[in-house]
């Protein structure tokens, strides 16, 4: 049986740390782990991104890219976000193979034919349920992905596990309304700390089952990415090991 291809997203590194290094000191990392994609962040840049340089650094460690940025593809006012166009450009710049946004204010009287052009563009759209309550809400992103397969425009979607629970949502649910539009998994465990607030956290032999029950429901071999702490004294070797964890959570599952 393939294994899953594995992402790793920036972030897991801690978001002052990457900041201060630059994202790209991390890309050798990434290929002697076994990754296959990064995952750039562009909340964690701190300036305006090359687009070429950083083509550049994945193509010469072999690895794919996913742009992430942290806007909503939909505004308040039931428009289209333009930066998103924006964003998309800086993405086919750089080879990148998607471009992943959150679903933000979309509403049934949103215009889904303005994505057309978006989709267009070389990259692929992938839309991910966040941890807000219009962004994280399950029967909004369905009635969503529904209205924007009907309409001819559907994008993908980046299915992050953890984050139904910031709404209170059930992942299982989740995965079965929606495992036909997954293109990529966001793939973190959660905890409540004592002060309420929730946290990603690495997953447990718990957390690992769940997530072989979950991969039932979307296509094969869809790319998994790590996107929770990675720290440690030997970190290429926690690395390998987590992305070796992730590759093989496929096997002995059945999809659906």
């Amino acid at each position: 049986m393939q294994l899953n291809p594995v992402s790793i997203s920036l972030s897991s590194f801690g978001a002052d740390a990457v900041r201060e290094r630059g994202q790209v000191v991390y890309i050798p990392l990434l290929a002697v782990a076994g990754a296959s994609r990064v995952e750039w962040r562009e909340e964690l840049f701190e300036r305006e991104p090359n687009p070429t340089m950083l083509a550049g650094v994945a193509e010469a460690y072999g690895l794919q890219q996913l742009y992430s940025c942290p806007l909503e593809l939909w505004r308040e006012d039931g428009e289209l976000e333009p930066e998103v166009i924006e964003r998309m450009q800086m993405a086919a710049s750089m080879g990148a193979v998607a471009l992943k946004v959150s679903l933000g204010h979309w509403q049934p009287k949103c215009d889904l034919k303005l994505l057309k052009p978006l989709l267009e563009q070389g990259p692929e759209l992938y839309v991910e349920n966040d941890q807000t309550p219009h962004g994280g809400n399950l029967e909004r992103l369905l009635a969503f992905f529904q209205a924007a397969q009907q309409q001819g425009v559907a994008p993908g979607m980046t299915f992050d596990i953890g984050n139904w629970q910031w709404q209170g949502e059930s992942a299982e649910q989740a995965a079965l309304s929606l495992g036909r539009w997954v293109r990529y998994v966001h793939c973190k465990a959660v905890k409540r700390r004592e002060d309420g607030r929730l946290v990603a956290v690495p997953p447990q032999e718990s957390d690992l089952q769940q997530w072989r029950e979950l991969i039932r429901h979307f296509p094969a071999r869809v790319p998994l990415a790590i996107e929770y702490p990675l720290a440690g004294k030997n970190l290429p070797a926690l690395t390998r090991q987590r992305v070796v964890q992730l590759a093989e959570l496929n096997r002995q599952v059945s999809h659906v």
